[in-house]
């Protein structure tokens, strides 16, 4: 019986490939390729998670309604009340200069 030489091997499965239009790998290395021919997640995760329908939305949509949203309001006037307090969120830096860890490193 006679064995076929290895370069004979190897010329069949670059010939392989080129015809049937796949990669050719003979030293087996780490492609990636299974990820890549991977059908992607995002179109099927924007069909399943709906388009929510808020106030906000609609006021965007349709300039002319001019709805309120109470969530919101509340939301604003709680801000407002914790300023008022002092408890509010901190003012940003104009400078390098303003920001506090430039005034604790003094």
């Amino acid at each position: 019986m006679a064995s076929v030489a290895p370069s004979r091997i190897a010329a069949l499965t670059r010939l392989r490939s080129i015809i049937f239009q796949t990669s050719y790998n003979p030293t087996s290395q780490r492609t990636g390729a299974k990820y890549l021919k991977r059908r992607l997640r995002g179109p099927s995760m924007i069909e399943y998670y709906p388009n929510e329908l808020s106030i906000s939305a609609l006021n965007k949509n349709f300039r002319g309604l001019d709805l309120v949203d109470e969530y919101e309001e509340k939301r604003l006037q709680d801000v407002a009340d914790k300023k008022k307090r002092g408890k509010g969120a901190p003012k940003k830096a104009k400078s390098a200069a303003d920001s506090r860890r430039a005034q604790r490193k003094r």
